[in-house]
């Protein structure tokens, strides 16, 4: 199977974890694409959703699915989205598509956190994606450094602004054998509005698409 064949059946596995009538949280990025594509073909019908970028937020309305800003609603029945890496405990490295502020928000505001990928996102230990940290457009460099110091190799996302109006650094060969004690020293730099990775508030479930169907974790 190609990689869009197997993230169109993880998007469509996907399906199984919503209620009817629900509100639903939707992430960003080409595999959730897939799960929209999904969910607005199925006969499952939620009663709104909320969205972590103005791209998800189109296709949304796009097929007829109402979206709605997390302030309108209390905590959400589940959350629907991708990884750009995940490891065995369900930890996660996200925000290659530059949405990870907006998706931590809505992770954290939600009771379940359903995390589709195709296994090529699998791994054993994080960091192998340049990580991506969400930072206040004057404080690129303050924090640049400080990742350095952290023993990172920051880029610059250069041309690139997030829907907060931010910009982003992509963190290279940062060691991140401890994810969780590493999310809480970057969002404490001064500047930082969020990093990439999701240990303080893993998945609860990854669904991955492999050759042989979808297994769990």
């Amino acid at each position: 199977m190609t990689q869009d064949e197997l993230k169109r059946l993880v998007g469509e596995a996907a399906l199984d974890h919503v209620r009817p009538d629900s509100i639903i949280g939707v992430g960003t990025g080409s595999t959730v694409n897939c799960f929209i594509d999904a969910l607005t073909r199925s006969k499952v019908r939620v009663e709104a959703a909320v969205s972590s970028s103005e791209a998800t937020t189109r296709l949304l309305q796009t097929g007829g699915i109402r979206v709605i800003d997390l302030n309108q609603t209390g905590g959400l029945d589940v959350y629907i989205d991708g990884a750009d890496e995940f490891d065995p405990h369900r930890r996660l490295i996200k925000g290659g598509g530059g949405a990870l502020t907006r998706e931590k928000i809505i992770a954290a505001g939600s009771s379940k956190f359903v995390c589709i990928a195709d296994q090529s996102k699998q791994v054993k230990v994080l960091g192998a994606f340049p990580l991506p940290i969400e930072v206040i457009p004057l404080a690129r460099s303050l924090v640049a450094r400080k990742m350095a110091a952290l023993g990172g190799q920051p880029i610059w996302r250069e041309g690139f602004t997030t829907d907060n109006g931010n910009w982003i650094l992509d963190i290279h060969n940062l060691d991140l054998v401890d994810p969780t004690g590493m999310e809480k020293t970057i969002n404490e730099l001064t500047g930082v509005v969020t990093c990439g990775i999701f240990a303080l508030r893993p998945a609860d479930l990854v669904l991955v698409a492999t050759e042989h169907g979808i297994k769990q974790f």
